[in-house]
């Protein structure tokens, strides 16, 4: 969970395992992390330095840790991915699908004894745990205050009717104002919306489920909740007047400003575009977190998961000093808190950013597949032609309700159909 995770979900493009006939190279490791390493992220650099120079004073045979950003880090990290050249450390893209995880990454232990540790061990196959969480995300919707309770709205909307109802209150008050800003030239940004699996049923294993259905987009469904509600608000005009200008780099700023009330959006984004409205000249304070509208037993629940789920190259040099900042970065520094996320570790605590929402919300984390079947929903997803965490098929899903080109029925008729005969294909 972007990303942000979604700022590395990959194209649905399944990565091809160079690995797969070249072995990795044959060195001579060391026994106590030394020397330097590279660190490939789509972060700013910057924010890994305090982290960095305590590694270091931790370990005083390391020379270095690289940080490099990759501007583009879902293109740039797949062209490097079809090398052997791709850092020591770096995060998992989605492409890479849970059978192909041995072949470009180390794998780091047993999945059961490291869950007595960490969260969202979701980067694992055949029980082996590839990659590290570096924080944890809970899933809602970004909301500005003001223009909320300016709506008269003293209370989050507990349906997607409700929502809906409070969304047009906001546009009858402030006609100038976004009510919801979708992000649809981002196609990551319509990703997010992947997030809300779960939430709708309530149940952790709803991706298993899933592979059991021919109707994910069936009444009730949580589909049906969740591309339904993103159906209705765009066919409602309760979306950016133009989705194919607005990106997230300028929606973030103004939904601080209150130009912008509401953004699908994972919590990485409160600390991280609470920091770039502050920077603009807007008061973060303004800006806070709810949860997707549906309640059970008159309880929010949100699914959490992890941003990035880091590993070590397979092809690393230095995999002894690789693994160290990983388990540091991850276990031992302050790095999720300082970011505003949650902790990877069971034992962490929730940054102060999210104290109001968790505190009002049940949090779950949907259960992995059950092992030998690892692959099955990506498998499914991928021979649909969906493919459900890429975020073009919600673009056409805008589309098609802004022109009334198809209606809901129609849509979701085609992608069950789609879906169905994905899973026969895949199935046999």
């Amino acid at each position: 969970m972007i990303t942000a995770a979604a700022a590395i979900a990959a194209s649905a493009v399944v990565l091809s395992a160079c690995s797969g006939e070249a072995a990795p190279k044959e060195t001579k490791e060391a026994i106590e992390p030394s020397g330097t390493i590279t660190h490939l992220t789509h972060l700013d650099p910057a924010r890994f330095e305090p982290y960095v120079e305590a590694f270091l004073e931790k370990y005083p045979e390391v020379e270095n840790v690289e940080v490099q950003r990759l501007t583009d880090y879902p293109n740039e990290i797949k062209t490097r991915m079809s090398t052997d050249d791709y850092g020591d450390v770096l995060g998992i893209p989605a492409s890479v699908t849970p059978d192909q995880l041995p072949d470009f990454f180390e794998p780091l232990g047993d999945r059961e004894e490291m869950l007595k540790t960490y969260r969202w061990l979701n980067k694992s196959f055949e029980d082996v745990v590839y990659g590290l969480p570096d924080l944890g995300n809970a899933q809602g919707l970004l909301y500005n205050k003001k223009l909320w309770e300016g709506a008269g709205i003293t209370e989050f909307p507990t349906t997607p009717d409700e929502f809906i109802r409070d969304l047009k209150k906001i546009k009858a008050e402030y006609p100038e104002v976004t009510p919801l800003v979708t992000n649809y030239k981002d196609g990551w940004m319509l990703s997010q919306w992947e997030g809300y699996r779960g939430i709708p049923s309530n149940n952790p294993d709803v991706t298993y489920d899933m592979t059991t259905w021919s109707d994910p987009w069936g009444s009730g469904n949580d589909y049906e909740v969740i591309d339904g509600l993103l159906y209705d608000v765009a066919a409602a005009g309760l979306i950016e007047p133009d989705p194919t200008t607005a990106t997230y780099d300028e929606t973030k700023i103004l939904i601080g400003a209150g130009t912008i009330a509401t953004m699908p959006v994972g919590s990485w984004a409160v600390f991280r575009a609470g920091g770039d409205i502050e920077k603009a000249g807007y008061d973060a304070d303004d800006i806070g977190y709810m949860p997707f509208p549906v309640q059970h037993d008159g309880k929010f629940y949100a699914t959490t998961g992890p941003d990035v789920t880091m590993a070590v190259s397979l092809h690393s040099d230095n995999k002894v000093t690789a693994r160290a900042w990983l388990d540091f970065l991850v276990g031992e520094s302050t790095y999720s808190e300082d970011l505003g996320g949650l902790s990877p570790r069971i034992d962490g605590s929730v940054p102060a950013v999210l104290e109001d929402f968790v505190s009002q919300v049940e949090l779950f984390s949907l259960n992995p597949l059950p092992v030998g079947k690892e692959t099955l929903w990506a498998d499914i997803s991928n021979a649909s032609g969906i493919v459900l965490n890429d975020g073009r098929y919600r673009q056409e899903l805008i589309d098609a309700a802004r022109t009334g080109s198809k209606s809901k029925e129609q849509l979701f008729d085609e992608l069950n159909a789609a879906w169905e005969a994905g899973r026969q294909d895949v199935l046999g």
